[in-house]
């Protein structure tokens, strides 16, 4: 049996200049670890699409390490992102000055609109920023590659038809629904070359909760879910919560699968990081020992607005001394101007929240290191990678107890309800007062924690593919 893994939504994602959310990651380090596993190298290929759209060619693994490299690669003393916006200094401007007081003048309803049109331009601008450079990066590959410019190198790959056998299996790891005929080639592969389809689903919830979800998304999504899981011959999920969210999905709506949906293990994060690099800027990170931290993109999902309403109640009812930073650590993401409106009408909550913008690899490592403890108090998710990171970094977290994240921190997190913000007060202040309790968990934490190797998740994903096979 050989697997051939379509890739090209990574590719298609490197090329972005975004640096790789959760799912870009998972997705990377499961094929790195499918690479692992097939000991003579011949049975793991990796695919990408054809010039038409509507064929796969194959692509070397060099060129996807070579795109992941550089995606999630941060030059010494050039940042991912613009700084986190500040609070204006005491002694402002005189323009600012008088504009602010012209403004004051204005109806609240007035005011409230400016404030969200001044907040939507400054995004809209860095989004067409972050476009603008893709677009040049695009014309520059172009220019050095005449048949085709991007990160997997020039199309001299195979094509599928002239390479794959019937009974082999095509995977799809990652998150294509954005690529347009994707099912159409899926359903060619399964019909006229007689290949076995299998996909990862990480969650539905643009299915589930599209309220969380951007309108144009959630439809995309929807329409490939519906054309594509009846062709999976197994479809994967990352935990137990993921397996149930589609079969209760597909039952209620008459979705027919075609066969099993699995949960396989999920490798842990960072697994044993190398020590932070001596040379890194530290200059926007806060002191070790002086913070909590959040990490994830800043969107309505993630609840970082119960956390803002809590660390305003500690503030309230603990001197300012005692209650440490709370860090929202991730890329700016969606549906969240009212919240980063109010964080900045707080002064950052008089300084005691800080934002640092799409973090590189070696400044998250060392905002896990450096943390008290950490938080993630999101009301969805389909696993909960930075739950998993932080266990491994021997930090203790607090967690939402809903859906899958109960299946990530296991017995070594603690657990709140993420729409209570009484619940989730009392269990982040009992964290920071009880500081030998505190000291206790982290060892627990540090003594009893076991990462899952990535390698485990492969062999997990290749026993079901051949479990199925021999069935069918």
């Amino acid at each position: 049996m050989r697997v051939w893994l379509d890739v090209e939504d990574l590719l298609q994602y490197g090329r972005s200049g975004v640096r790789p959310s959760g799912i870009q990651r998972l997705a990377f380090e499961l094929y790195r670890a499918l690479g692992e596993v097939d000991g003579n190298g011949q049975q793991i290929r990796f695919l990408r699409h054809d010039s038409t759209g509507q064929g796969f060619v194959t692509v070397p693994w060099s060129d996807l390490v070579r795109l992941f490299d550089r995606i999630t690669a941060t030059k010494p003393g050039v940042q991912d992102a613009a700084p986190t916006p500040t609070p204006v200094p005491a002694r402002a401007s005189l323009a600012w000055r008088v504009a602010r007081g012209a403004a004051s003048c204005l109806p609240v309803p007035v005011r409230q609109s400016l404030g969200r049109a001044v907040y939507l331009q400054r995004q809209a601008v860095r989004e067409l920023s972050g476009a603008a450079r893709g677009v040049l990066g695009a014309l520059l590959r172009h220019r050095r590659r005449p048949d085709r410019g991007d990160e997997a190198g020039t199309m001299t790959g195979m094509k599928l038809e002239e390479l794959a056998r019937p009974g082999d299996v095509l995977a799809v790891m990652g998150s294509p629904w954005f690529c347009a005929g994707h099912d159409a080639m899926l359903r060619s592969a399964r019909e006229d070359l007689g290949l076995r389809v299998v996909v990862m689903i990480y969650d539905i919830i643009p299915l589930r909760r599209p309220e969380w979800c951007d309108a144009v998304l959630a439809a995309t999504f929807r329409r490939w879910f519906h054309a594509v899981v009846p062709l999976a011959d197994v479809v994967f999920t990352i935990s137990r919560a993921s397996a149930e969210d589609i079969r209760a999905y597909a039952q209620g709506t008459g979705l027919k699968l075609a066969g099993p949906v699995v949960a396989v293990p999920i490798g842990t994060g960072f697994g044993a990081p190398p020590a932070v690099p001596a040379t890194l800027d530290r200059s926007r990170l806060p002191e070790p020992g002086s913070y909590a931290l959040f990490v994830s993109t800043i969107e309505a999902r993630k609840n970082h607005a119960l956390l803002f309403r809590v660390w305003r109640n500690l503030l309230e009812s603990l001197p300012p001394g005692e209650v440490p930073t709370l860090v929202f650590a991730g890329r700016i993401g969606w549906m969240v101007a009212d919240l980063l409106q109010q964080i900045r009408n707080s002064g950052h909550l008089d300084g005691k929240l800080l934002i640092i913008e799409s973090p590189s690899d070696a400044e998250l490592q060392a905002l896990y290191e450096g943390c008290r403890f950490t938080l993630f108090p999101s009301l969805y998710e389909g696993w909960g990678l930075p739950v998993t990171e932080s266990l491994a970094f021997g930090k203790p977290c607090l967690v939402a107890a809903t859906t899958s994240l109960p299946e990530a921190g296991g017995k070594l997190a603690r657990y709140f309800d993420p729409e209570n913000v009484a619940d989730a007060t009392r269990m982040i202040r009992s964290a920071i007062i009880d500081k030998d309790g505190l000291r206790a968990w982290e060892a627990q934490v540090r003594q009893e924690f076991r990462p899952v190797p990535w390698t485990e998740t492969a062999y997990a994903v290749l026993a079901a593919m051949a479990l199925e096979r021999a069935a069918a």
